[in-house]
């Protein structure tokens, strides 16, 4: 319905059934559904359409008697020809009649739009893909930072709204005009909406081959419950683990300079350092290691002194760290590797839980 809204408190006294009905209807809202699908480099598809300039997560209208989860799974296979059962909300979205750029003559009364979850596709089911005849006219994946360049600004927002609370992983994220209510971390931080570093660089375990460079030295750093510590530029949202180069002091130790660049970017305290392997710069003689290693404590947040930047420290699951960065396809051979060294630490999997900051110091 279009109709433009009415105050819902009823008056004072009894109402008949006819009565209050149209007292509803007149505040009714227009109820829509849309679905966030990624690839496996962590990219948003979206959709072209033959009827406005900005692109659009597959989705739409909520027909009369439908809800938005059916709603979401027809639109899929309307749009993609793809079958694919939705049952996790991501967002629910409050529009207000303002802000959306909807033509005056529509009278759009406001919308309550849901963001289901539609996983991530791998490029077989991506090749099942099937567009309709008309209305949709290409779809692509993009980097979750080109986003707000491609979408109006409010499906952008929710769009990375819908995101972070995927990888924030802690329920469904409530919306105004796209913003959260009660904004986590990651949504402080407008994480994700600058693009990270691409290292698309192969992993090899062990250690460094004769004759390369040591560039970086870098730590999957771990709390007891299993987490990970993982730095946020406070500027960009952009993410890293705690290391950094080599200096002389460091006498050629990788695990002196891992020890102190930890110290120096995020305060951070750990133990024997683990060393799991490199990825190693195909243009160059040079590697960055890996090493995991028992985080000891945490120390008061404090400016790194080479960067005067001080980092936003979160506990974060490894799953949930590497969709953080861009690290291309040699990123699950990595992640496997740590998990591996986490069980030799003697360390537990952590517990699919929400990103949690570290805002003083900690003692483990």
């Amino acid at each position: 319905m279009t109709t433009t809204p009415a105050p819902i408190e009823p008056p004072g006294g009894a109402m008949t059934d006819e009565a209050y009905g149209d007292l509803r209807a007149a505040a009714a809202l227009w109820a829509g559904a849309s679905v966030l699908i990624t690839n496996e480099a962590g990219d948003v598809l979206v959709q072209e359409v033959d009827y406005r300039s900005t692109r659009l997560l597959p989705g739409g209208g909520v027909d009369p008697g439908e809800s938005p989860a059916a709603a979401a799974s027809r639109e899929l296979v309307e749009e993609l020809g793809v079958e694919e059962a939705v049952d996790q909300a991501l967002a629910v979205d409050w529009v207000a009649p303002d802000a959306a750029p909807t033509p005056a003559a529509m009278r759009f009364p406001g919308e309550l739009l849901t963001v289901f979850d539609g996983g991530t596709w791998e490029d077989g089911r991506i090749a099942e893909i099937r567009l309709p005849p008309s209305e949709i006219t290409a779809i692509s994946f993009v980097a979750p930072a080109r986003l707000p360049d491609l979408l109006s600004p409010t499906d952008a927002r929710r769009a990375l709204s819908a995101l972070r609370a995927r990888i924030n992983g802690a329920g469904t994220a409530l919306l105004e005009n796209g913003r959260p209510i009660a904004p986590t971390v990651l949504d402080r931080l407008r994480v994700l909406s600058t693009a990270p570093p691409a290292y698309h660089y192969s992993w090899h375990p062990g250690e460094a081959p004769p004759g390369h460079d040591i560039a970086q030295v870098w730590a999957w750093a771990f709390a007891p419950d299993g987490r990970i510590l993982v730095l946020l530029d406070p500027e960009t949202g952009t993410a890293v683990l705690a290391g950094g180069k080599p200096e002389s002091r460091d006498q050629g130790d990788p695990a002196s300079t891992l020890r102190r660049e930890s110290d120096e970017e995020a305060a951070a305290r750990l133990g024997t350092p683990l060393l799991i392997g490199h990825v190693a710069d195909p243009s160059r003689p040079r590697v960055c290691l890996r090493y995991a290693a028992a985080l000891t404590g945490m120390g008061p947040a404090r400016p790194d002194p080479a960067t005067g930047t001080t980092y936003t420290r979160i506990l974060a699951t490894p799953e949930q760290a590497v969709s953080l960065f861009d690290w291309g396809p040699h990123t699950s051979r990595q992640l496997a590797a740590v998990h591996q060294a986490r069980q030799r630490l003697g360390i537990p999997r952590a517990a699919r839980q929400a990103v949690t900051e570290l805002t003083g110091a900690t003692s483990w």
